[in-house]
């Protein structure tokens, strides 16, 4: 089996990624608050499941079209920086809907992980990730079925863990993602940031 190259820093990049509350960890908190975390899990395999799909279509479809075209990867990877850019800067100007802690209702397994998926299917962000950062790990040259398996369930379990540590905590923070929506979104759009000069440097 071939391992990724620096795979040690990609677990770094990509729990830097994890730790911007972009819309699929708003969402589980959320949920959590008026479903359950229980439930909330389905939401969590929802998420995963969309971005197994994101990065199996960038690495066996559209990456060996980057490979063999290196221009066409310039322009992607700059198009991601500029929409990073633009997505913080959307951040920080919006305001965060307010959770309703005390909202009870039931919703399907079903529809819990179809609101999860299509989520994090549609996420903007997951799929710059993909299209720039993680197609930079897997040496094309060698076994990437191999190398493509060890990063994308890393990157599953990870993700699925970090959406469960926002469950457990969203009570606690629901009342100060309430009261203090000017300060989070300053912290997301930061970290957008960071994460555009991290490929741009790349």
């Amino acid at each position: 089996m071939m391992f990724p190259e620096n795979y040690f820093i990609y677990i770094q990049l990509i729990l830097f990624y994890f730790i911007t509350p972009g819309p699929p960890r708003v969402l589980i908190v959320a949920y959590t608050i008026s479903h359950g975390l229980k439930k909330s899990v389905w939401t969590a395999l929802g998420d995963i499941s969309a971005n197994f799909v994101q990065a199996t279509l960038v690495t066996f479809v559209i990456g060996s079209l980057l490979i063999d075209n290196p221009n066409i990867f310039k322009y992607v990877k700059w198009a991601g920086i500029l929409y990073l850019l633009y997505l913080a800067y959307e951040i920080f100007s919006q305001k965060i809907q307010k959770v309703d802690v005390g909202y009870k209702n039931s919703k399907s397994n079903l529809a819990m992980f179809r609101d999860g998926f299509i989520t994090a299917g549609l996420s903007p962000k997951a799929l710059v990730f993909f299209g720039t950062i993680f197609l930079s790990f897997i040496n094309f040259e060698k076994n990437v079925i191999s190398q493509f398996l060890i990063l994308i369930f890393t990157w599953m379990s990870l993700d699925f863990l970090s959406l469960m540590i926002y469950g457990l905590a969203a009570r606690k923070v629901a009342s100060w993602l309430k009261d203090n929506p000017r300060i989070l979104n300053t912290i997301s759009a930061c970290v957008l940031i960071i994460i555009a000069f991290v490929i741009a440097f790349t």
